[in-house]
């Protein structure tokens, strides 16, 4: 089981990007897609999240900017991320809570991370 990330780069401020992940292999049940970033010297932070329930959250810096979605039927999971700000520069992780075939025990997993980089 494995998370692969894209749609990170450079752009400028007032500028958009769009997030993709896709988790594959022997999948059992997701319960949470969603986006973390981390910035240098800071702390990873939950930047949206998507449950199987309809539940979603943004953490209040994001609120009105950036949209997740996700495509059940292919297990992935979006980040529109519009008006972007200099201090949105991080790398982005992709993470879910999901179980596996074999182990029925939801546990988190990672993505590799993306880049964004939005400049002044």
């Amino acid at each position: 089981v494995q998370l692969q990330a894209s749609g990170g780069g450079l752009v400028q401020a007032g500028g958009s990007l769009r997030l993709s992940c896709v988790a594959s292999g022997r999948i059992f049940r997701i319960n949470v897609m969603g986006w973390y970033r981390q910035a240098p010297g800071k702390q990873r932070e939950l930047v949206a999240s998507f449950s199987n329930t309809g539940t979603i959250n943004y953490a209040d810096s994001v609120e009105g900017r950036f949209t997740i979605s996700k495509n059940n039927t292919e297990n992935t999971v979006y980040l529109q991320m519009n008006s972007l700000k200099p201090e949105d520069t991080a790398v982005y992780y992709c993470n879910a809570v999901m179980s596996t075939v074999s182990i029925h025990v939801a546990v988190d997993y990672w993505g590799q991370g993306t880049q964004v980089t939005v400049s002044s």
